[in-house]
């Protein structure tokens, strides 16, 4: 029972992704339920036990079900505190309420713990004992694995790099943390970042200068877009410094989709840190990106349910 068969579920805002996982590899195609045409938890929930007996029909082995958020949960209670973009899910047992359902024992965890247990297991943080694993994408997240497990937190909510400050005079954060990091370089930030930018010179605003236009228009030339992505990789590494400094972790992980910038962030970001890290932190340390894109949260979610059926979790 090395690689039991589960099925992975990633919860997003637009669509309720789901698959049966096999270690690594995804045996199904990745079912959608689009998460906006259910209104509230009880008919969603509904689809989704639906959909898994649908599965489970050409997957009778499946043996658990792992399910990643985004938003808090309380791990050892497998209950959502609330979701990021989705209503009416605040204090919702959803594992209890699947497991009722299904009979399958069910796992529950934040999506970006998710997509840093999957790059750990199976991706870029694969062989590393410390890492940390950012998403940037709409907003930042984060999750933690220190000494070869995934680290949550006394409530279960470690590892919001995207709540931690980089100015504690700068922008508002949403509980009062002025400076959060994801004030500066979610999606949208970048872009009204960018737009000022060129706004600022007297120079046109590109019809597309979203994170993916503007690395476009950086690899293409672009002084304006080299200079926004100079400023994300300022802003991100001041963040990170402190995280290092702290954590002193092996790798970090960098997903989601302002990472397909590649080296138009990543080559800033490395440079910064290096000027602001001590030598013993920087020369052991990897800069990395992450491995697995739109399916990291149904590979996560689906190893955690692998560990939850083979044994017992350390809460």
């Amino acid at each position: 029972m090395s690689n039991p068969k589960v099925i992975g579920i990633d919860f997003g805002g637009t669509s309720v992704k789901l698959a049966v996982v096999e270690g690594a590899e995804l045996l199904t195609e990745v079912h959608r339920i689009p998460t906006q045409e259910y209104r509230g938890p009880d008919a969603l929930i509904e689809a989704i036990v639906g959909e898994v007996q649908t599965i489970r029909e050409s997957h009778p082995t499946v043996k658990a079900i792992g399910i990643g958020v985004p938003g808090a949960v309380d791990f050892s209670k497998g209950v959502t505190y609330n979701l990021t973009n989705v209503e009416g899910w605040t204090d919702i047992p959803l594992c209890d309420r699947i497991r009722e359902k299904t009979g399958l024992p069910t796992v529950l965890d934040n999506d970006a713990n998710c997509m840093a247990f999957a790059e750990w297991k199976f991706g870029a943080g694969r062989g590393f004992h410390n890492v940390i694993c950012v998403t940037l994408g709409t907003g930042v997240g984060g999750g933690l694995i220190l000494n070869d497990r995934i680290y949550r937190g006394s409530a279960f909510a470690a590892g919001e790099i995207g709540q931690m400050s980089i100015d504690y005079d700068g922008v508002d954060g949403p509980y009062g943390n002025s400076g959060a990091l994801e004030r500066y370089i979610g999606n949208r930030q970048i872009e009204e970042m960018a737009g000022e930018m060129y706004r600022e010179k007297g120079l046109p605003v590109p019809e597309n200068h979203t994170p993916e236009g503007l690395a476009d228009l950086a690899r293409g030339g672009d002084a304006v877009a080299g200079e926004a992505w100079e400023r994300v990789a300022r802003y991100l590494a001041s963040c990170l410094m402190s995280t290092v400094y702290l954590l002193n972790p092996d790798v970090i992980v960098v997903g989601g989709g302002v990472a397909y910038a590649g080296s138009i962030l990543f080559d800033p970001l490395r440079r910064r840190l290096k000027e602001s890290l001590t030598v013993e932190c920087y020369d052991n340390l990897s800069v990395i990106p992450a491995e697995f894109g739109n399916t990291a949260g149904i590979l996560g979610s689906s190893a955690m349910a692998v560990d939850f059926v083979q044994s017992p979790p350390v809460i």
